[in-house]
């Protein structure tokens, strides 16, 4: 009787151990975290852009419009929140892209103000603002890359078998959203002076 128990809560042992709970809890906390980081290189973005733009604005008061825009679209994106719980929800995280497309659009504007006005590129100040905006803008990327790598783990592990009739069964834990490109974003931009 007593090895019959042993064999039972063996068996048991062995399979809970192969079913994948603790792989799906650890995939899933990876997409959490990687969309952390996602937050916090925007909110790098939102700090460092507004001191970087008053320092240059001095000397673009004739495309005042252009720094209006970047401040007004960072403004934006300074609102846009999404919780952890709405990962899944390809509308907010949409509604969250589209926000952070109007920024870099904006900012992108700014840059060929550097190419029309050769003085305001040769200032050390607007220089300086290019390379911290060239580097935000590849950490975001990196960060978009990182997020969407954790996604893909997290919704290969809950899809896979055993884990899937463990998320089946147990946990029931729903695909989570990737970043995709803009619509047009395959066409290269068309930059014209």
């Amino acid at each position: 009787m007593k090895i019959r128990t042993l064999l039972i809560l063996l068996g048991s042992i062995l399979f809970l151990s192969s079913c994948g709970y603790n792989t799906i809890q650890k995939n899933e906390e990876a997409v959490f975290s990687a969309w952390a980081d996602i937050e916090a290189t925007y909110q790098r973005r939102a700090d460092l852009i507004p001191n970087l733009v008053e320092t240059v604005k001095a000397y673009a008061a004739h495309e005042k419009e252009t720094l209006t825009e970047v401040t007004n679209a960072r403004a934006k994106v300074g609102q846009m929140n999404i919780s952890a719980e709405k990962l899944g929800d390809a509308a907010v995280l949409q509604q969250f892209q589209k926000a952070q497309g109007e920024l870099s659009g904006a900012l992108s504007r700014l840059l060929v103000v550097a190419e029309r006005y050769p003085d305001l590129k040769a200032s050390q100040n607007f220089r300086d603002l290019q390379h911290q905006l060239e580097g935000t803008e590849n950490r975001i990327n990196v960060a978009r890359q990182r997020y969407n790598k954790a996604v893909q783990t997290f919704n290969s592990s809950i899809r896979t078998f055993p884990n899937n009739l463990t998320n089946n069964f147990l946990l029931t834990l729903e695909r989570k959203e990737s970043f995709k490109a803009d619509a047009g974003a395959a066409t290269a931009p068309k930059v014209t002076f």
